[in-house]
């Protein structure tokens, strides 16, 4: 029998390679999105090209009920959840000067609210010795302008992430969370010119920018056995970015 997993915000970016890494390591995959529905039926085709099941399922995650929706589905379709990935979030960059109630309130109900409320749905609906990651992002660990709000809310989930490792313990999940560097996704390269992206990539030991590739092959391992030791730290994924 297949594992399960859900992944938040999985129809594109670091989201969607994640879920079809994890079907490749043998996992049925919860296809979770907000808006885009034909992005996240593609992802559902992938993964059924691989030969794992897959269900495609909108849910809001700044809404609590859409977060009970979420894990309901999954458990109705495939019985049980092992794996949870917290992915789904919002960035809105923008000096202090120019932040707003809006803006601010946005990024806290998704990025924190949402990943809390995720987090306590697995506490009561996941599966005995299944585990958990979490994503940050190693700008919490820069002084980048413009960023405040954002790194904000991901420290926040790296705190979740360290003070909810004993009590998911206690059920043998393991709760870690990666916090990436800059990686070409769709979303990051967008509005950029080359220029600030060569100096973003240059930034690394590599000099390269990250992709999804190497954000979901460290997911991989923590959720698989020979990740089980890990838990409750926060991995800077990053190529040596910081």
């Amino acid at each position: 029998m297949s594992k399960v997993a859900i992944v938040t915000g999985a129809s594109r970016g670091i989201g969607r390679q994640i879920a079809l890494k994890l079907a490749q390591e043998g996992y049925d995959i919860v296809v979770n999105y907000n808006s885009n529905s034909a992005a996240a039926d593609e992802v559902v085709s992938e993964i059924t090209a691989l030969g794992q099941k897959a269900l495609a399922v909108q849910a809001d995650i700044s809404k609590v009920a859409d977060t009970a929706k979420l894990f309901d589905a999954a458990i109705n379709e495939f019985g049980q959840v092992d794996a949870l990935v917290n992915n789904a979030g919002l960035m809105i960059t923008e000096p202090i000067a120019q932040v707003t109630e809006e803006n601010f309130d946005r990024q806290f109900n998704i990025n924190v609210k949402g990943t809390f409320f995720m987090l306590k749905n697995a506490f009561e609906k996941l599966a005995d010795n299944g585990s958990i990651v979490n994503i940050s992002t190693s700008v919490v660990g820069q002084m980048f302008p413009t960023y405040s709000v954002y790194t904000g809310t991901k420290g926040a989930v790296e705190q979740f992430t360290r003070q909810l490792a004993k009590e998911f313990g206690a059920r043998q999940i393991n709760i870690n969370a990666i916090a990436p560097g800059p990686t070409g996704t769709e979303l990051f390269l967008t509005g950029k010119s080359e220029e600030q992206i060569n100096q973003l990539a240059s930034m690394n030991a590599y000099n390269r920018l990250g992709t999804p590739d190497d954000i979901a092959n460290v997911v991989s391992m923590l959720v698989s056995p020979a990740g089980k030791w890990i838990n409750g730290q926060t991995i800077r994924t990053n190529g040596g970015f910081i």
